[in-house]
């Protein structure tokens, strides 16, 4: 199996939803062995590039932030993260001119459109894999996440919320081929209404409106046009734990579980795995492995309301 990067380079403008700023966003083509590494183009004085790895988190709690050796900070990438990892992007320099990634819609649909836009283009050197190779487990409170062994790329994940627009949702799926452009990529972010005002104070959400995040109040979904899955919230979690394992810096064979956990959590997981001797091996993918790891999907993202 090989490696892949864009047939061409994608340009996606925005608002960042913590900062409220605008925001260039350009992702291009990368050669081989590259990975997936930021530019900051607004930073002149020191080194511009952030690479998109665990070892550079420094904030992981309402989005997951990067920092370079220089100070240098990338913001809220789980999203863009996500859409490359699921379509199979291993190679890209990703362009921005702000602090922030755009978030769009609140989801990775609009990445994964661009990315289906262009196409892929296959690289001539192998794709090198991780595979976990004993049970890894971290924890918080009432949160945990842990890998395990498996002969594909899972994620199963559960929540537990007292709204009761919300409530439990449990969630488990086989990663491989297009699955994340049909399953997860149209999930939107979403937050209680009682938070906004809190975040606001903070200066976070200062960008967040009902367009680009699920507002939900009790039992209501304020967003216009309600959900586009039954159990989005959960689907969502999930389409930021693909985003958050992508800093491992190659795809991982094995199954993901995430009970209650967030970014923090498991950028810490990745950080384990990534450090823990015995805890995974990296091998050469072969032909046989490339319908269990996550790939382009011709389909178009959906967006139809559930009633």
């Amino acid at each position: 199996m090989q490696q892949n990067t864009l047939k061409a380079a994608i340009r996606i403008p925005g608002i960042g939803l913590h900062s409220g700023k605008p925001v260039r966003l350009a992702v291009l083509p990368a050669p081989a062995g590259h990975g997936i590494r930021f530019r900051r183009k607004d930073i002149v004085d020191r080194d511009p590039m952030v690479p998109a790895l665990w070892t550079s988190i420094v904030a992981a709690r309402l989005n997951t932030t990067l920092r370079n050796a220089a100070g240098v900070e990338v913001a809220t990438v789980e999203h863009l993260m996500a859409a490359l990892a699921g379509m199979g992007v291993h190679n890209a320099l990703v362009e921005l001119d702000g602090p922030e990634l755009p978030i769009a819609d609140g989801s990775a649909a609009r990445f994964v459109r661009a990315i289906r836009t262009v196409g892929l283009r296959r690289l001539e050197a192998p794709l090198t894999i991780l595979r976990v190779l004993r049970p890894i487990e971290v924890s918080a409170g009432d949160a945990r996440a842990w890998l395990m062994p498996s002969d594909r790329f899972e994620v199963d994940f559960r929540i537990d919320f007292a709204d009761a627009a919300i409530g439990r949702q449990a969630l488990r799926l086989d990663m491989g081929g297009a699955a994340f452009g049909r399953e997860l990529a149209d999930s939107r972010t979403f937050c209680r209404l009682s938070e906004v005002e809190a975040m606001q104070a903070n200066g976070l959400a200062l960008g967040g409106n009902y367009e680009n995040a699920i507002v939900v109040d009790g039992a209501r979904v304020l967003s216009p046009g309600g959900l586009r899955h039954r159990d989005e919230f959960v689907r969502h979690k999930m389409l930021d734990a693909v985003g958050d394992l992508a800093l491992a810096g190659a795809p991982i064979l094995g199954r993901y579980v995430g009970i209650r956990a967030g970014h923090a959590l498991t950028g810490q997981l990745v950080a384990a795995l990534m450090t823990a001797p015995g805890a995974m091996a990296r091998e050469t993918a072969d032909a046989a492995l490339a319908t269990r790891l996550p790939g382009p999907a011709p389909a178009p993202v959906g967006a139809a309301r559930v009633a």
